[in-house]
């Protein structure tokens, strides 16, 4: 049975009927003419060697609707970045490969470290801000939209879903974050089923009633790194450039938009990327830091809206929060 369940505070577009994507094709080729989109796709090199990235672009080469495809390219030296502008040159769109290792981008942040306007450490938040500044740069598009390189199913109707509230002006949205299910033998996110959900939950409990918490929380996967918005959001938020993107992207977005304004969208039946490893024994990579990295972002951010985050109300938030993802995890063994 579909779902349509409208839960929380924003709006959400669920996949109530199949095989309509030539009519949302057709109506996004007509919209695109007055709102063009341009694609944003935060690669690393090492990703044009996989399966997924090269389905990406055979998909992307039948895709009428896009008129700009900006790829900021990460952890690639020269050869690299001519074999990547080679890559991506079959596509029938403008493309642009953005070098971020390359003199002139690294230039740039050595003005800004010099002017102490750092732009943060190299990831894919800085990144993202760099294609975005690519983007309204150029003057061309009206719509930004950000997928990730790693989609193993991605397909054209992935893309036209996305596309789709914020392009048709009809709708009037100007932020949609994707979420869909992400299960094969086994149920996969665990960041977001198991940390983010239970700690913004836990939140609620010891804050009462927070506007801010209670819009994360309506988000289905608060964690997707897909979204579309319109450049006037782009040009006024401000990117963390940690794993900390997506929840410091939706405050952003908190701050900048009406609630009326931002939906989510259901993108796919499942969705299937690559998976990082726990990493418990080393904070500095895996899943263990991207924790860490959310978890100081949401405080941040929290701090920001007035919140005390006294020493004693953390030691509460840590009984609190294990209980609460105990709790989670019965349930999903029982959903299992």
């Amino acid at each position: 049975m579909s779902d349509f369940f409208q839960p929380g505070v924003i709006t959400t577009l669920h996949r109530l009927k199949r095989g309509n994507l030539e009519r949302m094709e057709m109506e996004l080729e007509f919209y695109g003419k007055h709102n063009p989109v341009a694609l944003v796709l935060p690669s690393l090199y090492s990703e044009l060697k996989e399966k997924a990235l090269k389905t990406i672009v055979t998909e992307l080469q039948k895709v009428r609707f896009v008129s700009q495809v900006i790829v900021t390219l990460g952890r690639a030296n020269e050869k690299e970045f001519d074999h990547a502008r080679s890559f991506f040159s079959v596509l029938p769109q403008e493309t642009v490969v953005i070098w971020n290792d390359g003199p002139r981008v690294q230039s740039l942040y050595d003005v800004l470290n010099k002017n102490d306007i750092s732009a943060g450490e190299d990831g894919k938040g800085r990144s993202t801000w760099m294609a975005f500044g690519y983007v309204l740069a150029s003057e061309k598009s009206q719509v930004i939209v950000l997928h990730d390189c790693d989609i193993v199913s991605y397909d054209r109707e992935f893309l036209a879903r996305l596309c789709y509230p914020v392009v048709n002006p009809n709708l009037g949205y100007e932020f949609c974050k994707g979420y869909y299910a992400r299960v094969t033998h086994k149920m996969h996110g665990r960041v977001t089923r198991l940390f983010v959900t239970p700690l913004l939950r836990s939140l609620e409990r010891l804050l009462g009633h927070l506007p801010f918490l209670v819009y994360l929380d309506s988000f289905r996967y608060p964690l997707a790194g897909e979204f579309s918005m319109i450049t006037d959001l782009a040009r006024i938020n401000r990117i963390p450039w940690d794993w900390g993107l997506e929840v410091g992207v939706l405050a952003e977005v908190f701050r900048n938009c009406s609630l009326r304004r931002i939906c989510q969208v259901d993108l796919a039946d499942n969705y299937e990327h690559k998976h990082q490893e726990l990493s418990p024994d080393d904070p500095n990579k895996g899943l263990l830091k991207m924790s860490t990295d959310i978890a100081k972002n949401l405080f941040r951010n929290l701090a920001s809206e007035g919140i005390d985050l006294s020493e004693s109300l953390l030691k509460t938030l840590k009984a609190t929060y294990l209980r609460t993802a105990q709790e989670t995890i019965t349930k999903y063994h029982d959903d299992a």
